[in-house]
């Protein structure tokens, strides 16, 4: 009795410990005992072993089928003896029999145990790759563990997850117990078990950052459109809302930027431009160079090709260092930007004025000179024409 009540414990801490449902448990068990009864049997009988709630123990069946001649005596019953322990019993029948499991030697109880082990250990890992896999696209908080050639390995708690180096933010610098927050990227089942991929570069972090941070995102009244990340340095948002009264902008921003800065704070200082969606083209690509003021859009929508005009002293501005700002814009527009300054485009203009005006010029005259010459070739052909035909009237 006190070994039932003991296997009913151990069934009892393992679903409570480890979250594992009791039926995968007791089918671990089930196992168990089976393998264990195969390898002390060496494979000859047709085996089925059954956890009994009542009594708290598994127990074992041996099975044989009921035949007119006997060829296997380990899986099969003549008619006749079948008869003797069940008068109901036909020819194809199958005939159970329980029998003791409690002479297992230590050999085939220590499988039995690895197998339960085994068993117990897979529907943990199960477990978490379901429960992790619901969660992709989440940021999640966890702590150092130690570097793996460059990789930095996260304890989530239940399960330890991957923070790839390309992943990581630049300069960026974390110590064995340090707490970091990233995002779920992908989860994967390994032979090792769940393998779970965070990231801190993915744009996807820097929305689920805002929608955390702005009440307004997370209740849908404000939509996140675009997203364009140069992790660590810089990056553009693109919002729009769905009610009128509301600023997409300015609730995003918070007040006195209180919103954007424990973003900003979060992404380690990463400027955020965020700047209003818009369908129309011109004025989206406006709002993509921020902060520049642009004066002229020139869409080119068969190519995809945009070519922008800027003060002078928004030339630098617009491009950015080393040409992020305009590069992001393209981006997050989807389109090639080419930027000039309203100087550069006035003398291009002039100087396409100035050879259409001169070279045009010239050949409209060279035309008109030449239809001039056809044209009086022309009259005094017909002048000496009609001379001739008043001469050959005055002589009749």
């Amino acid at each position: 009795m006190e070994t039932n009540i003991s296997i009913k414990h151990a069934i009892d801490q393992i679903v409570k410990e480890k979250g594992i449902e009791r039926q995968v448990v007791l089918e671990a068990m089930e196992q168990a005992v089976l393998t264990a009864a195969n390898k002390k049997y060496r494979n000859t009988r047709d085996l089925e072993a059954r956890y009994n709630p009542d009594s708290g123990e598994v127990e074992l069946f041996e099975f044989v089928t009921v035949v007119d001649e006997v060829l296997d005596s380990y899986k099969e019953i003549d008619l006749e003896e079948a008869r003797e322990i069940d008068p109901d019993v036909e020819i194809g029948d199958s005939l159970g029999e329980k029998l003791d499991a409690s002479g297992f030697s230590r050999i085939a109880a220590q499988t039995a145990k690895q197998v339960i082990i085994q068993k117990v250990r897979e529907a943990e890992r199960e477990t978490i790759f379901n429960e992790y896999s619901d969660r992709q696209w989440e940021i999640i908080t966890g702590m150092v563990r130690r570097f793996e050639k460059g990789d930095l390995l996260v304890d989530l708690g239940r399960a330890e997850a991957v923070l790839p180096s390309k992943e990581q933010m630049p300069r960026e610098v974390y110590r064995p117990g340090d707490r970091v927050r990233a995002i779920i990227t992908d989860i994967r089942m390994t032979t090792k078990g769940p393998q779970i991929i965070l990231s801190r570069t993915h744009p996807s972090m820097l929305a689920k950052l805002f929608e955390a941070e702005v009440p307004e995102i997370a209740e849908g009244i404000v939509e996140i459109n675009a997203i364009v990340r140069d992790p660590g340095s810089r990056a553009k948002l693109a919002v729009s809302s769905n009610d009128s009264d509301v600023d997409p902008v300015g609730a995003c921003v918070g007040m006195r930027g209180a919103r954007v800065q424990n973003v900003v704070s979060e992404l380690r200082g990463e400027k955020i431009d965020i700047i209003p969606w818009s369908e129309d083209i011109a004025r989206f690509a406006c709002n993509s160079l921020s902060p520049a003021q642009v004066s002229k859009v020139f869409v080119d929508e068969d190519n995809r090709t945009l070519e922008v005009v800027v003060a002078d002293d928004q030339l630098s501005l617009a491009i950015g260092k080393r040409g992020q700002n305009v590069s992001l814009a393209a981006r997050l527009t989807g389109c090639r930007i080419d930027i000039k300054s309203e100087s550069k485009a006035a003398e291009a203009e002039l100087q396409e004025y100035a050879s259409f005006d001169g070279t045009q010029g010239e050949e409209d005259e060279a035309t008109e000179a030449e239809a001039g010459i056809e044209s009086a070739v022309e009259t005094v052909a017909d002048v000496e024409a009609v001379t001739e035909v008043v001469a050959e009237k005055t002589e009749e």
